[in-house]
């Protein structure tokens, strides 16, 4: 039975958004944040250490480790990394890890805005078609959506950060964006679905995320089952084969890992769900509310499972931001269903919002380098010393002329947005999707110096460096955070030993945390912490055998 469609979209509503100004906004999120920067503190920093592991030849490619402690999940997405570690010797050694993520995020753009517009090409999901003609085409209308659906994942803050990671997370998020694409091709291009729903699901479970893949593997076979093109049909027995093949991978690479915390914080998880998931969260509300007789068409119900798994793995994970991370190109999807639904002052709200945060976030950028470069004002400079001991300002040209482009960019997308009315599906995400673009790009030209001090702990390796003899080679370490013993691995060119104790260890001298007691036979030489930890709670105590 054919339903009512809330979409009435006009001709000239499907102008599609220009290539040339969507590479160019697509490079200005995907490239800042590779090059001039240490890995960074926490799960940077911990999965670069496992990748230079195997790089180096420290620990065996089948069990990648940090200091004796080996990797929990998959290993896939380390090998990754130490893949490019070995193939480009001439690149710095973070930077060559960086790459392959960096494409892999490509990856995600590209399986999101296709996955878009071949759901957005079933019927069930076309526009109103106009008494006297003069409606959306089928494929411009599709194509619309679809460059929707990528301004809408690249405006959702949660992809931000992570997305710019070298972590195992990154590697799922393909997963799920390829098993998307995979799904929604299925009624138009039957062997390549079936090639992205076979590849999809082993990759997902290698990579740390088996449980999602099942439960993502059942829904997909339960929703072809009901379906009505015959083509999607015969995708059922593809799952199940990708489904084998996950169970396969996650007991052959023993990622079976669970992390489920019992207890919920329903006022954090609400928070994380508030900022992560702007704006493409409230606008894929508004597309299940407004779409809500099409639940079941392929269109929705396709980014509807895999929303619902994730967000489940979230709840159950205590509000994990990084299994919720795995929502945002399902939920992009949904969004971009939202925009030939969505009324004028919606739109003009959201544009105007957008205008003034990311105007006065590119102000405050370009205050505090202003003030990084010439003393004025004052206070910022001061400020930023204050947080960040030892800091001192580092000018590079690149990044300034890189941060004049950004700005002008910025100033000719508002000019355009703002000069008369748009007819676009797209127009709503142009500023959001322009303004987080331009704000990372500023973050990571005009800020990277200072962030990059406040966030690396290769300030903190340094002091400790500074307080040992130069033919140390051994340092014990038990007890400490993953991240912290790849710190003393990369930044410092020690073997590091953090298992046992320091009663077993055979290096000469140790490190332990602020606030430990001092075991018998060790003397304190140096207490040091990070220049941007006040409290001292964050530093080590390095110990001397007696």
């Amino acid at each position: 039975m054919n339903l009512p469609t809330p979409a009435i979209v006009a001709e000239r509503g499907a102008e599609r958004l220009p290539r040339l100004a969507l590479i160019l906004l697509c490079a200005a999120y995907v490239i800042p944040g590779i090059f001039g920067r240490d890995p960074w503190r926490n799960a940077d920093l911990t999965a670069f250490g496992f990748m230079a592991s195997i790089a180096h030849g420290d620990a065996p490619w089948w069990q990648p480790a940090i200091a004796g402690i080996p990797a929990e999940g998959g290993p896939l997405p380390y090998w990754l990394g130490a893949l490019a570690i070995k193939a480009l010797p001439f690149l710095d050694q973070p930077v060559a890890a960086r790459l392959p993520y960096a494409f892999v995020l490509v990856g995600v753009l590209v399986a999101v805005w296709y996955a878009c517009f071949h759901l957005a090409r079933t019927e069930a999901a076309q526009p109103v078609a106009f008494a006297f003609g003069g409606e959306a085409q089928a494929v411009d209308y599709a194509r619309a959506l679809a460059d929707g659906a990528l301004l809408a994942l690249m405006a959702t803050l949660g992809l931000l950060g992570l997305g710019h990671e070298t972590t195992p997370e990154l590697l799922q998020l393909l997963a799920v964006s390829v098993y998307l694409y995979g799904l929604a091709a299925a009624p138009f291009k039957a062997w390549r679905s079936r090639v992205a729903v076979l590849l999809a699901l082993p990759v997902l479970a290698a990579s740390g995320a088996p449980a999602v893949a099942c439960a993502l593997g059942l829904l997909g076979v339960l929703l072809n089952h009901r379906s009505a093109y015959d083509e999607a049909k015969s995708l059922r027995l593809w799952l199940l084969g990708s489904l084998a093949l996950a169970v396969l991978a996650a007991w052959v690479f023993r990622g079976w890992a669970w992390r489920l915390t019992p207890a919920i914080d329903i006022g954090s998880l609400l928070r994380l769900l508030a900022w992560f998931c702007w704006p493409a969260g409230p606008l894929a509300l508004w597309t299940l509310w407004r779409w809500r007789r099409h639940g079941l068409r392929r269109h929705i119900a396709v980014p509807a499972i895999a929303l619902l798994v994730p967000l489940a793995t979230c709840i159950v994970m205590n509000g994990s931001e990084r299994a919720l991370l795995l929502a945002l190109p399902s939920m992009a999807i949904l969004a971009a269903f939202a925009l030939p639904t969505l009324s004028r002052s919606i739109a003009a709200a959201v544009d105007w919002f957008c205008l003034f945060i990311f105007t006065a976030l590119a102000l405050f950028g370009w205050l505090y380098y202003l003030s990084m470069h010439t003393g004025w004002p004052a206070r910022p400079l001061a400020n930023m010393r204050k947080l960040a001991e030892g800091f001192e300002p580092d000018f590079s040209l690149i990044a300034l002329v890189m941060a004049i482009a950004a700005t002008l960019a910025w100033l000719a997308l508002v000019r355009w947005r703002t000069a008369r009315h748009r007819h676009a599906l797209w127009k709503s995400l142009a500023l959001p999707a322009g303004g987080v673009a331009l704000a990372w790009l500023l973050v990571m030209s005009l800020l990277l110096p200072p962030l990059d001090y406040a966030r690396s702990l290769a300030p903190l390796v340094a002091r400790l460096k500074a307080r040992l003899p130069a033919e140390v080679r051994c340092i014990a370490a038990p007890g400490q955070s993953l991240p912290t013993l790849a710190a003393l691995e990369w930044h410092g060119g020690w073997r590091v030993q953090g298992r046992g104790s320091l009663s077993d260890t055979d290096c000469a001298h140790a490190v332990v945390s602020s606030g430990q007691p001092v075991p018998r036979g060790w003397q304190v030489i140096a207490q040091v912490r990070r220049p941007t930890d006040r409290s001292g709670s964050a530093g080590l105590v390095l110990l001397k055998r007696q």
